[in-house]
């Protein structure tokens, strides 16, 4: 498995047990240079975001993953997660529909875990 599968594995199975909502993985290697997958999710409610963020921060320095970057704040509704070219998106429920990342990347396929 290469670096970039074993990442958005444990993104997603961290996501699912933390009961984020809607999980999509878009593969974006022939549309796009700013990632090569997006990983997308909803929490419940702002705590809920910055719980999943803690968690992913915790899940990578646990297993030796380094070099992430992020942007956006709970607060916001929306953080990104940036770990070696797997985008995470966690989106409050209004600001997913709002910007409609699937809608806008409707040319990626999605990958199935």
């Amino acid at each position: 498995m290469d670096k970039e599968q074993d990442v958005i594995k444990q993104v997603t199975t961290f996501l699912e047990e933390k009961k984020a909502e809607d999980i999509v993985t878009l593969d974006l290697r022939e549309l796009a240079n700013i990632a090569d997958y997006f990983v997308i999710a909803t929490g419940a409610n702002k705590p809920h975001i910055n719980s999943l963020y803690e968690g992913l921060q915790r899940t990578f320095k646990n297993a030796g993953f380094k070099g992430y970057h992020k942007a956006g704040t709970p607060e916001s509704g929306w953080m990104i997660m940036d770990y070696h070219g797997v985008m995470v998106h966690i989106f409050e429920r209004d600001l997913r529909e709002f910007y409609d990342l699937e809608k806008l990347w409707k040319d990626a396929p999605q990958v199935v875990q």
